[in-house]
């Protein structure tokens, strides 16, 4: 599973509308964002935060939320996404979903962790999304799920005889892709934003078939590992340790594990390397300052690779860099963050996201 991730801010004019319901538990935030990012230069647009609480009555759960964002860039590039945690009654039940729409130029180095900067070359899509993760609790914080993903690829241009006809990537001329899954999760973390203390643990196995509507076959496995940590008062180690491997002979282009991003190895392009198997460990120190004002600092370390008996030290890439965050709903901890990564061989950037990168 890739997900896009959201634009980075370069400036935000900081227009805040806030409605509150004590009585029912909820909070609406709305501002506009003025944005520019490594892949699509400057943006505009609206971002909201919805957190709410199912059950007012219900005070075990963790609060809801969901969250939204439309752009439009100067470059004529657009993206609408719809992001959300939903924990029912004693949560019972937790729901995750993410819906987008995106239509925007991309970069593609070719597959394998040793391509040069000189092998991009520019290509253009556009994409419908749609994830589901339905989870019950079978109780001691361990829940069972099941999974759905689909993506409708289309339009796709790329410049003939390059990189994607020599490598005969998957999915070039445009393609959809319908899985189901099974997921295993440990979750005992105490706040669905910004958790301080804690541990998360899940395992996902995926499968994509034409049985489904996909137009290929094949599987990913992911293996989500984090742990939460209080250090001094309300300062937070942040650790987590991620893989993501691809079997099956043609996995589509938009599927293909992809390093960087806002959420992983921040400071290089995401995508920047793709390839099969994916692995990546990172942490992140977090401490708040005053009011609603904190900052951190981050590290990573991960690579991809063709089979999972091709990583190699020598070719390990390196990320690290700081940021500063800031409180919208500090009594739901929800917090916008303004980072800046860098990562090794000159790569660097700016991020801009609602809560945290895990």
């Amino acid at each position: 599973m890739v997900k896009k991730p959201l634009l980075c801010l370069l400036l935000l004019p900081f227009c805040v509308m806030a409605q509150s319901d004590s009585a029912r538990s909820k909070h609406i935030l709305v501002f506009p964002v003025v944005a520019k990012s490594i892949e699509t230069g400057w943006s505009f647009g609206t971002a909201g935060a919805f957190s709410f609480r199912i059950s007012k009555a219900d005070t075990l759960s963790r609060t809801s939320n969901m969250q939204a964002i439309v752009l439009y860039s100067l470059k004529k590039q657009f993206i609408a996404a719809l992001n959300g945690t939903h924990y029912f009654k004693k949560e019972r039940f937790i729901l995750n979903e993410q819906i987008s729409y995106s239509s925007f130029p991309d970069k593609f180095w070719g597959l394998g962790n040793k391509t040069t900067e000189a092998m991009a070359e520019n290509y253009s899509f556009n994409q419908y999304y749609i994830y589901l993760h339905l989870m019950r609790h079978l109780g001691n914080k361990l829940f069972i799920g099941t999974l759905f993903e689909f993506q409708n690829v289309m339009n796709v241009k790329y410049d003939a005889g390059g990189i994607f006809d020599q490598q005969n990537i998957a999915g070039r001329n445009g393609y959809k892709s319908s899985g189901l899954g099974l997921s295993f999760t440990y979750d005992n973390r105490n706040d669905a934003y910004a958790p301080n203390k804690g541990v998360f643990a899940q395992l996902y196995y995926e499968h994509f078939d034409n049985l489904f509507g996909s137009d290929f076959d094949y599987n990913n496995i992911v293996v989500d590992l984090r742990k939460y940590i209080r250090i001094y008062k309300q300062q937070v180690l942040a650790l987590q340790a991620y893989s993501l491997s691809n079997t099956g002979q043609d996995v589509p282009i938009r599927s293909i594990a992809a390093l960087g991003g806002a959420n992983s190895m921040r400071g290089f392009y995401s995508g920047r390397y793709r390839d099969k198997q994916l692995l990546v460990v990172q942490s992140e120190y977090r401490v708040p300052l005053f009011r609603r004002v904190g900052v951190v600092g981050f590290a990573s370390a991960g690579d991809v690779s063709k089979n999972l008996g091709d990583f190699s030290f020598d070719a390990l890439k390196y990320s690290y860099g700081g940021g500063l965050r800031f409180a919208l709903n500090k009594k739901e901890k929800l917090n916008l963050r303004l980072d800046y990564g860098f990562g090794s061989g000159n790569n660097k950037g700016l991020y801009f996201q609602l809560g945290e990168a895990f």
